[in-house]
């Protein structure tokens, strides 16, 4: 079977407070099905071509992670954003979470680690020990501890980053060694379009890795997040598991001329 897998929600609203809502009730109605408290779900908002006006809006519905692909935009916006985030709380600050966490859901580059490393909380797509290494070093020189997700390539798709299904484990253990790094979980994406049962097969082969790290003890109580689904199939991933879903074009698509662009979340 292949093709796009049905959908059964409506389509999305013309409001930002209309879509946000409707998200959050969708998670509600997945975690309802899954058997889960919506609580343990964090969703991500993920701005990639937001406008700012957007973003700063979104901030008043108490959604407080935000997610950017590329370094660049999230080191200038977690600046802009942040600091009227500080503003709005120290005047009435109605709505707002008291703390904004940045999360890169982008390929990340070693010449960009020194970049990201001060605006960050946690970092989504770390794939490889090179990588690892740049991370950990740069956090030595910042005397900080830097929060990572492991990517895995569940879908097996070449263009993809990830690393590799058999070789996840042995690269936690490596990089669970690293004085200035904790392993938080892990995170992959579905193959866009696919067949519902593939799409859950790639989710559930992450939890399970995600499983044996947890037996193994790698990350120890950190280890508590997969970060899986985006807005076309994170109803899927929650039922598979999922703590943080990844949503970016049903909230912001279309609501201004930036949004308008291709989006993958």
């Amino acid at each position: 079977m292949t093709g796009k897998p049905p959908t059964t929600h409506t389509p999305a609203p013309t409001t930002l407070r209309d879509r946000i809502t409707q998200i959050k009730e969708r998670i509600a109605a997945a975690c309802a099905k899954a058997k889960r408290d919506p609580s343990e779900i964090t969703l991500v908002t993920v701005s990639k071509y937001a406008a700012p006006e957007l973003i700063r809006e979104s901030l008043a519905f108490g959604l407080t992670d935000l997610g950017e692909n590329r370094v660049p935009q999230l080191v200038q916006r977690a600046a802009q954003i942040n600091e009227y985030h500080t503003r709005r709380l120290a005047s009435d600050g109605e709505g707002f979470g008291k703390k904004l966490r940045w999360h890169m859901v982008g390929h990340l580059q070693r010449n960009k680690v020194k970049q990201l490393l001060p605006a960050v909380s946690l970092i989504h797509s770390v794939d490889s020990l090179r990588l690892a290494e740049e991370i950990d070093t740069q956090a030595g020189r910042l005397e900080k501890k830097i929060s990572i997700l492991l990517q895995v390539n569940a879908s097996e798709e070449s263009q993809k980053s990830g690393i590799a299904v058999g070789a996840v484990v042995a690269l936690a253990e490596q990089i669970d060694t690293m004085e200035n790094i904790q392993i938080a979980g892990l995170m992959t994406m579905a193959q866009h379009g696919a067949a519902e049962s593939d799409i859950r097969h790639t989710f559930s082969r992450v939890r399970e890795i995600y499983d044996e790290m947890k037996f193994q003890k790698i990350g120890k109580q950190h280890l508590r997040h997969l970060s899986m689904g985006m807005t076309d199939d994170f109803e899927m991933a929650i039922l598979e598991g999922a703590t943080i879903v990844r949503i970016g074009s049903a909230i912001f698509g279309g609501l201004s001329d930036a949004a308008e662009q291709p989006e993958e979340d």
